[in-house]
C-alpha cells in the first residue's frame, strides 16, 4: 500500500477504503473491508479448515471449516480482512447455528452481495459432525 507523502497515511490504490491489507495487523477484527467488484465478476468462493470458536456452554474449543459463497453486487471482499475477522470468533462463545449466520450477516452487509451462504461443518466432538448454513439474499 502506498502511502500519502503528505500526511505519511495508508492510501488504497482501488479506492475501496482498505486499512488492513498491505499493512502489518496483528489482531482480529470485527468487520470486513470490501473493494470494488471487478466487472464480470459473479461468483467468489472462500474456503478454510482453521475457523475456532468456544462452545458457549462448556467452553471447550470447536474447530470447524467455513465455505464461503456470495453473488458480488458493487464490492468484492478483501481476503486478509475476512481471515482478520475469523480470527474474531476465536474466544467467542457460540453455537455453530449462529457462528453461520453472524458470517453471512457480516458478508451482506459489508458487501451488500446479490447472495451469500455460508456452509459451517464443525469437527465430530462425541462423535456427531454439525453441518450449518446461514444464507442471506436481496
Amino acid at each position: 500500500m502506498t502511502t500519502d507523502p503528505t500526511t505519511d497515511t495508508p492510501v488504497d490504490p482501488t479506492g475501496g477504503g482498505l486499512s488492513i491489507l498491505g499493512n502489518t495487523v496483528r489482531h482480529p477484527v470485527d468487520h470486513v473491508e470490501c473493494f470494488p467488484a471487478p466487472e464480470g465478476c459473479t461468483s467468489v468462493r472462500f474456503a478454510t479448515e482453521e475457523l475456532m470458536s468456544m462452545c458457549p456452554v462448556t467452553s471447550q474449543p470447536d474447530i470447524s471449516s467455513v465455505v464461503i459463497e456470495y453473488e458480488p453486487d458493487q464490492r468484492c471482499v478483501e481476503s486478509k480482512s475476512l481471515k482478520l475477522f475469523l480470527w474474531s470468533f476465536r474466544d467467542r462463545a457460540v453455537f455453530a447455528e449462529a457462528l453461520a449466520v453472524q458470517i453471512a450477516d457480516e458478508i451482506f452487509t459489508s458487501a451488500e452481495p446479490h447472495r451469500v451462504k455460508v456452509t459451517l461443518t464443525q469437527r465430530p466432538r462425541g462423535g456427531i459432525e454439525l453441518q450449518t448454513i446461514g444464507e442471506r439474499s436481496r
